[in-house]
């Protein structure tokens, strides 16, 4: 750790000994005077969701199986009461559901919310500035052969642990752009191979996530017609995964659920370099205002949010700094420095984090499928035992008070959101679960 970055001691003890660990917000602000702090506002969420509803025919266009949904990447929400008693017993708070982005159409993970739109908005631009595209034209001319023409001149890259590659690297190639994937040593065989299969030239790397990034960011600066989309410093990609809390707004509403002061709502966000979840975070808030807590989840071994969240100096820190070395199954989660974009707007409005071993990401997937037969990768469970970190710990009993939420946990909703595992090839799934199931006995005989 650099000299003058400094975690507090009780912060860093149990980061250094990977132990699961609760951390609370202290620097959260009301909703009112966290809008003072960032020049990003409602209308930005707004003008996003709108860009996209002008690309919903082209969308269409390219994915056929976005016809069903008229062009719009959304995902289900799914109730979980089954889940909740398993984990929870009879203690039960509130309503649980999951929102499951791990079944989000095209790219099968969160990441196609952010990555997909940014490359949309960037092939909108070069349309635009080329004239082949007038500002109230129908997006479909993108998919003309002229357009096509025009973005095989042009390269996008990105670097990757997996996920946003593939959100990236499909909606690229099926532009007709020359897609470029730059990924790290714990990206899963099959991601590349899937990749590969889309035309889509994967650059494999020995190092982890930052290093993947720096390496596309290089190449990509060497060359005038190459658009690299940068997941550590992207204001689109945050935008595009802002969209998502007008969309969770629209299905609570659809099921009747209330958010208010009596009604609180609780959202666990599996967290990597933090700009899906800081995105939908931006966005719940902003629409909920106080009566939205959001909490991000991430592994023991790197996470990375937490300690830049928890520094008292406002600058950039490795989960290398103290002592940790960044490997961990939940790959899409395996980052070692938290976006500095996207760090000091969560600065104000994330709740808290809690991190989780990778022995408990393998449990709760085996138990999601046996409760509610939905399958995820490891790094899509992280946020389950959230609730119970706010009902079974002192931190968690403690935000409950402070807030005035004691009283109305059994009034409450609770999202996990999930993140990935749609597109996962069923030999790795089926590792997947046995190893969950050893886990969970192993659980229940402790």
């Amino acid at each position: 750790m650099p000299t003058h970055a400094k975690l507090p001691e009780y912060v860093e003890r149990p980061i250094k000994q990977k132990q699961p660990f609760l951390w609370l917000n202290d620097s959260w602000l009301p909703l009112r005077e966290a809008q003072q702090t960032s020049e990003l506002s409602l209308r930005d969420l707004h003008d996003a969701q709108q860009r996209l509803e002008q690309f919903a025919g082209l969308l269409t266009q390219l994915f056929p199986e976005l016809a069903v949904s008229a062009g719009s990447i959304e995902s289900p929400l799914y109730e979980a009461n089954a889940l909740q008693k398993a984990l929870l017993g009879e203690r039960a708070m509130g309503r649980w559901l999951i929102k499951g982005d791990h079944a989000l159409p095209v790219a099968g993970s969160i990441k196609a919310r952010g990555g997909i739109y940014e490359v949309l908005v960037h092939a909108e631009t070069l349309a635009l500035r080329e004239g082949l595209l007038k500002p109230r034209d129908d997006r479909r001319v993108l998919a003309s052969p002229e357009a096509r023409a025009l973005f095989g001149r042009h390269q996008v890259a990105v670097g990757s642990t997996g996920n946003l590659g593939l959100s990236i690297g499909v909606m690229a190639a099926a532009l007709g752009f020359r897609a470029t994937v730059h990924m790290s040593s714990d990206a899963k065989e099959w991601k590349k191979a899937r990749l590969r299969a889309r035309g889509v030239e994967v650059v494999e790397h020995a190092g982890d996530f930052g290093m993947a990034v720096a390496a596309g960011r290089k190449q990509a600066q060497r060359s005038a017609n190459a658009y690299f989309v940068d997941d550590e410093n992207s204001r689109q990609l945050f935008l595009g995964y802002s969209v998502a809390a007008l969309r969770l707004q629209q299905q609570l509403s659809e099921r009747g659920i209330e958010v208010n002061g009596r009604h609180p709502l609780f959202v666990y966000l599996p967290c990597g370099v933090g700009g899906a979840p800081g995105g939908i975070t931006f966005g719940l808030r902003h629409l909920f205002g106080d009566d939205v807590h959001c909490f991000f989840a991430e592994p023991v071994a790197a996470p990375c949010m937490l300690i830049r969240l928890a520094l008292a100096e406002d600058q950039p820190i490795s989960v290398r700094d103290v002592g940790l070395d960044n490997r961990t199954e939940a790959d899409g989660l395996a980052v070692g420095q938290a976006s500095e974009f996207v760090a000091p707007l969560m600065r104000a409005l994330v709740s808290g984090v809690f991190t989780v071993p990778d022995g408990e990401l393998f449990e709760d997937l085996y138990e999601l499928e046996q409760t509610e037969g939905l399958r995820i990768e490891p790094s899509a469970a992280a946020g389950f035992r959230g609730p119970r970190w706010l009902l079974e710990s002192e931190g968690g009993r403690q935000y409950l008070t402070s807030r005035g939420l004691t009283g109305r946990m059994n009034d409450a909703t609770h999202i996990l959101w999930t993140t990935g595992g749609a597109f996962v090839p069923e030999e790795e799934y089926l590792r997947f679960h046995a190893r969950g199931k050893l886990a969970r006995a192993a659980a229940r005989a402790a």
